[in-house]
């Protein structure tokens, strides 16, 4: 157990911290939903290819057409690099700010339950840093190759597909941005797990923030879903900079681990019960109830 000094260390510690990582945390929040608004509404005016007119070729006859159907759609992703590199650009500082808000919370819980997760540390701070320079290069990668296609002569479908996903820098890429995402989530996921036990967040925060990882590794539902990642980092601010509604949990004042009451005693003590009677109400099944076989007996003598 740390002694009553180290408490005060490292409560300290943690307030300077909080302080400074309360505006990043706002500010990683607006720019992720921004990036996402930015990529999304740029790539929605991307030409499309319905299924006629990508069968059009092979039903007239011609195998591998000179220009595939899809080469509009390359040219015009080359025309937007420099939406879609702004987009990556706001992206990666934001990654780079739920970098910082994890190492201050894992900080912060290993200190209340020092048998947390070892590999969370590496995997936040590692897997954080690869994904937003991956997010980064993979778009830096896309806009140099689709560039080239656009000012080249080559527009069959072999080339779109190595402007798009099957050259070797855009693979290359692709799999260390998965890489990367899947450390950064599993990293996340074990923050999230034993915060929520030391009590320094509350359950619907750690519910919002292991939805937040899986979408750091599988960005899915376009801006729609990218609202909860955001929301959740502003949140993280709001706990940082100490003005969370109702009070922050007790444990960041503690300096200590206090669990969240389970939701049979949080009734209990809503409802009057005390903490004891809580505790029991919420581990022992109540007994079955017996009929009054005695005064039934009674009743039919009586009569």
């Amino acid at each position: 157990m740390p002694s009553a000094d180290e408490i005060r260390q490292q409560l300290e510690r943690e307030a300077w911290r909080r302080g400074r990582l309360a505006v990043p945390a706002f500010a990683g929040g607006v720019l992720y939903l921004l990036s996402a608004i930015i990529i999304e509404g740029t790539l929605k005016g991307a030409p499309t290819v319905g299924l006629l007119e990508g069968l059009a070729p092979a039903l007239s006859g011609v195998a591998e057409p000179a220009v595939s159907p899809r080469a509009a759609e390359v040219k015009f992703i080359s025309h937007h690099a420099f939406s879609l590199i702004t987009g990556s650009v706001l992206a990666a500082i934001a990654v780079g700010a739920l970098t910082l808000i994890l190492l201050l919370l894992l900080d912060a819980t290993r200190f209340r339950r020092p048998e947390t997760w070892a590999a969370a540390r590496p995997l936040v701070l590692y897997g954080g840093i690869a994904v937003a320079f991956v997010t980064l290069a993979h778009q830096i990668v896309n806009s140099i190759s689709t560039h080239s296609f656009a000012v080249g002569h080559d527009f069959t479908a072999h080339a779109v597909d190595q402007a798009l996903t099957k050259g070797a820098a855009n693979q290359v890429a692709a799999y260390l941005g998965l890489l990367s995402g899947l450390a950064l989530a599993a990293g996340m996921i074990g923050v999230m797990v034993n915060a929520l036990r030391v009590g320094l967040i509350p359950r619907w925060m750690n519910i919002l923030g292991m939805f937040t990882a899986l979408l750091i590794v599988l960005p899915i539902g376009g801006a729609e879903l990218q609202v909860i990642p955001a929301f959740w980092m502003v949140m993280m601010g709001i706990l940082y900079v100490g003005r969370w509604p109702n009070a922050e949990p007790p444990a960041w004042m503690a300096g200590e681990a206090r669990p969240w009451p389970a939701q049979a005693r949080r009734r209990g003590l809503r409802g009057g019960t005390t903490p004891a009677a809580a505790g029991a109400g919420a581990d022992v099944a109540p007994a079955p109830a017996r009929p009054a076989v005695g005064s039934s007996r009674k009743r039919r003598k009586r009569s």
